[in-house]
């Protein structure tokens, strides 16, 4: 069961709650922080839509590989941010998207509480849906300042997730010839 939405004063005054737990929520650097903050959540969760623009193949049938994509999230263990690039192919049958969308569409999953096995499939699964191209490859490339910053603060550490679909899960040389792309 979800609450009712709260309004921003009260999205401020849990904020400032937080706050006061740890420093002197009114002195002058804190003061505009719970307005500031939850600005940054209205934004950061809400990235603009888009129309998912396709277009004829004209009989173009080989791979098309999007690489380093930057991306943002939010870890939704620890509210911490993780980032990274992405890295996005596939085959088309019949119809080509356009290039922004690629990235739109990782915006678009990546941009809320998520984690990073979940934004990975999530994006493949929609280009499947959306796109019905031979199959898709998803790989992401992220840091998570939750295990960099906090835990076992390991920094420079960096997790890869991939979703292979259609003809990258099922046929080995189309799955290489992405693999060696990215790199």
């Amino acid at each position: 069961m979800t609450s009712a939405p709260k309004s921003r004063p009260e999205l401020e005054s849990s904020v400032r709650t937080i706050l006061s737990s740890f420093d002197d929520p009114t002195r002058e650097g804190l003061q505009d922080t719970p307005r500031r903050y939850i600005k940054f959540l209205e934004e950061f969760l809400a990235p603009p839509p888009f129309n998912f623009t396709t277009f004829e193949a004209e009989g173009y049938d080989e791979m098309i590989v999007q690489r380093d994509i930057p991306f943002y999230s939010l870890c939704e263990h620890h509210l911490a941010p993780f980032f990274g690039t992405g890295f996005i192919a596939y085959v088309p049958d019949g119809k080509i998207v356009g290039l922004s969308k690629l990235a739109r569409v990782l915006d678009k999953f990546a941009r809320r509480f998520q984690n990073q096995e979940r934004i990975t499939k999530q994006v493949a699964e929609f280009l499947m849906e959306e796109l019905q191209p031979k199959g898709v490859g998803v790989v992401l490339r992220a840091q998570h300042l939750c295990m960099t910053m906090r835990g076992v603060q390991k920094h420079d550490t960096w997790t890869l997730t991939s979703q292979m679909t259609g003809v990258f899960r099922e046929l080995g040389p189309c799955r290489n010839e992405f693999l060696s792309l990215i790199r």
